[in-house]
């Protein structure tokens, strides 16, 4: 293989994280969520991290992306939680290309990272699904704030037959969330100027953060069984910009039989005001 190539298999190596009460806090300040787990007692017997406190950690060695950044975007991301991470607990976090593939306009890398327990158990596993533009002699603007209102980019949810519906706070994106989120280093989550050399017209929030935010929505409805055996598989359909206000919303669909308890299989979503989803998939979580 050629040493430069970002192919199936290769392993992008990781790092150990300890993970301390000041790291908390900033993910807790940096996304408005301040559940009482991760400060106080848990169910576990002490503060348990954040399902997503590491939600970036893919990101920390970007020598899995492809050349040509220009108009790049996170379009998928997948999670399997097993157990939480407790604070003051030292972990290790492994990364490895696991798929490479091409969907229209745009080429796909696909990084898994996993989060080991000092025990080697697994914490946590996510999958993301980074896209790349095909044309290489793209310029201009690649997605502008006209592209949602266009009818193939609404995304309609029909709540009938639903079992339960509930939903998340609502949060208004702020420069100084995107700028905690993902700094401290200037890039086109956090900073206009930046965000223009990749051709987008505005900041475009880190597509973390929504899916934070659907994370908390979950650990708030299904508390253990989110952080013990809670799944998402969402798509990232629209820019989230800064000064955007979103609110994320769930339709449990079903409940399905899983050893002694069930799965209660939901749909979930992230929308704007006006009703523009930036985010659309599915999650799951375990229920007595």
């Amino acid at each position: 293989m050629n040493a430069t190539e970002v192919y199936v298999g290769r392993s992008f190596g990781g790092r150990e994280v300890d993970i301390t009460p000041e790291l908390v806090s900033d993910y807790s300040e940096a996304v408005d969520d301040h559940h009482a787990w991760y400060s106080q007692d848990s169910p576990w017997g002490g503060p348990a991290a954040p399902a997503l406190l590491l939600h970036s950690e893919v990101y920390r060695n970007l020598a899995w992306y492809l050349p040509r950044i220009y108009g790049n975007l996170h379009a998928r991301q997948e999670w399997e939680f097993f157990q939480p991470a407790m604070v003051g607990d030292k972990i290790t976090t492994q990364s490895v290309v696991i798929d490479r593939y091409i969907k229209r306009s745009r080429e796909y890398i696909v990084n898994e990272v996993t989060c080991l327990s000092a025990d080697g158990s697994m914490l946590n596993r996510g999958r993301t699904h980074q896209s790349f533009l095909l044309d290489a002699a793209a310029t201009g603007v690649v997605v502008d704030k006209d592209r949602e209102k266009r009818a193939d980019r609404r995304f309609e949810v029909e709540s009938a037959g639903a079992i339960e519906e509930f939903e998340g706070p609502a949060k208004e994106i702020t420069l100084e969330m995107c700028q905690k989120f993902s700094g401290p280093v200037k890039n086109y989550h956090n900073d206009v100027e930046e965000a223009r050399k990749l051709g987008f017209p505005d900041i475009v929030v880190q597509g973390m953060m929504p899916i934070c935010f659907i994370s908390e929505m979950m650990t708030n409805r299904f508390g253990g069984g989110w952080y013990g055996g809670g799944r998402m598989n969402l798509n990232l359909v629209n820019v989230l910009w800064k000064g955007d206000r979103v609110q994320c919303r769930g339709l449990v669909r079903e409940l399905l039989p899983e050893g002694s308890r069930n799965r209660a299989q939901v749909q979930v979503w992230c929308e704007k005001t006006d009703g523009t989803k930036v985010i659309v998939g599915t999650a799951s979580g375990l229920v007595a």
